[in-house]
C-alpha cells in the first residue's frame, strides 16, 4: 500500500473511489482534480506498489493503495474502471464497505449483463447507475491518461430505477468531463454499441489477422502500408482483456451485427467477382454519402447534459 493517508486530506466536499485506474479511471481522476481541486479527494484501487506511485505520479489520485476499506470506505461515488468480467467479482469484495448513500457508476462497455449481475449484490441504501463513456485509445493505462479524453466525446447514462437526487449528484461530477451525455436504456445501448463500436473493433483486428495470414506475400505487404491501414487498424492495438469481456458480456449484439457485415461484404464479393461496377461504385458512393452526413451532424449536434 502507498504511504499516504486518506484521513490526511482535510475535509474535502466528496470523495470518489476509482476501482481500475487505467485510462479512463486515470483520465477520469486527472479531469476531476484539475476542476475541482481539494473540493475532492480521490483514492485508487491498484494491483501493485508500482501501479499504486504511477497512479499517484500523473495525479489521478490523492491516495492509492490495495486494501478495498482504505479504498472505497467513506467514499460518495465508485466509478469501476475494470474490464467487464472483472466489475462484478470486484462489487461483490467491496459490498460490505460501501456506505449509505454511495452511488456505484462503471464505464463497461455492456450495459445489460452488468446491471443484471450488480444489482443484487448492492447493500440497501447504494445506487447503481450504469455508465459508459464512448471514448478510448489505442493504448492503456494510467500512463495514457488525459484530461480531456471524455471532452465533446458521447457519455451514455442508464438511470434507470436510480432515484433523481442520485443520478443529479453523479452528473453534478461528471459534467466537469465536458462530455455529451445521452440516455438510453440498457438493450439499446448494448445493440447501438455493438454497431459502433465493438464491431468495429473486431473488424479491425480482423484486417490485421488477414495481413499476417497472406503467406508468402506477408513481407511485401508489410513494405506497402500505409495511412489507410494503419487508420482503418488502429483500434486493434487496443486492450485484449477488455475486448475479449466485451465479447463475451455482448456476444448476441456483436454475432448478429457480424452476420449483418458477413452479407453486406458478400454482396461486394459478388459483384467484385461478375464485373459489376456499378454496384461497386454506387456501394462507395452511399457509404460516403452517410458517412459524410453523420460527420456533419455530429459536428453540429449538442447533448443536453440534463
Amino acid at each position: 500500500m502507498s504511504s499516504a493517508d486518506p484521513t490526511a486530506a482535510g475535509a474535502p466536499t466528496l470523495k470518489l473511489a476509482i476501482i481500475g485506474v487505467g485510462l479512463i479511471g486515470g483520465s477520469l481522476g486527472l479531469c476531476l482534480k484539475r476542476a475541482l481541486g481539494d473540493k475532492i479527494f480521490i483514492t485508487g484501487l491498484c494491483r501493485t506498489e508500482r501501479s499504486m506511485q504511477r497512479a499517484m505520479a500523473r495525479g489521478a489520485v490523492d491516495f492509492a493503495g490495495d486494501d478495498l476499506e482504505n479504498v472505497v470506505g467513506g467514499a460518495d461515488i465508485i466509478f469501476l474502471s475494470p474490464p467487464v468480467l472483472q466489475i462484478v467479482p470486484m462489487v461483490e469484495k467491496i459490498a460490505p464497505y460501501l456506505k449509505n448513500g454511495a452511488i456505484l457508476t462503471d464505464a463497461g462497455s455492456t450495459k445489460s449483463y452488468l446491471s443484471e449481475h450488480l444489482r443484487p449484490l448492492l447493500p440497501e441504501g447504494v445506487t447503481y447507475i450504469a455508465g459508459h463513456p464512448m471514448t478510448g485509445k489505442e493504448k492503456s493505462g494510467v500512463e495514457a491518461a488525459d484530461p480531456d479524453l471524455f471532452r465533446g466525446k458521447a457519455y451514455v447514462i442508464v438511470p434507470t430505477g436510480a432515484p433523481k437526487e442520485a443520478v443529479d449528484k453523479l452528473m453534478s461530477i461528471l459534467q466537469y468531463t465536458e462530455a455529451n451525455f445521452t440516455t438510453l436504456d440498457l438493450a439499446t445501448h448494448d445493440r447501438c454499441a455493438a454497431v459502433i463500436s465493438h464491431v468495429p473493433h473486431v473488424t479491425a483486428a480482423a484486417l490485421v489477422t488477414l495481413l499476417a495470414r497472406t503467406g508468402g506475400d506477408r513481407e511485401a505487404c508489410t513494405r506497402l502500408i500505409g495511412g489507410g491501414f494503419k487508420d482503418t487498424t488502429r483500434i486493434a492495438s487496443s486492450n485484449a482483456d477488455m475486448w475479449a469481456d466485451i465479447c463475451m458480456t455482448n456476444g448476441p449484439a456483436i454475432a448478429e451485427n457480424l452476420r449483418a457485415l458477413q452479407g453486406i461484404l458478400g454482396e461486394v464479393i459478388d459483384a467484385c467477382e461478375h464485373h459489376d461496377r456499378q454496384f461497386i461504385h454506387d456501394y462507395f458512393t452511399a457509404s460516403k454519402r452517410i458517412r459524410d452526413g453523420l460527420l456533419e451532424n455530429a459536428a453540429k449536434e449538442k447533448i443536453d447534459p440534463n
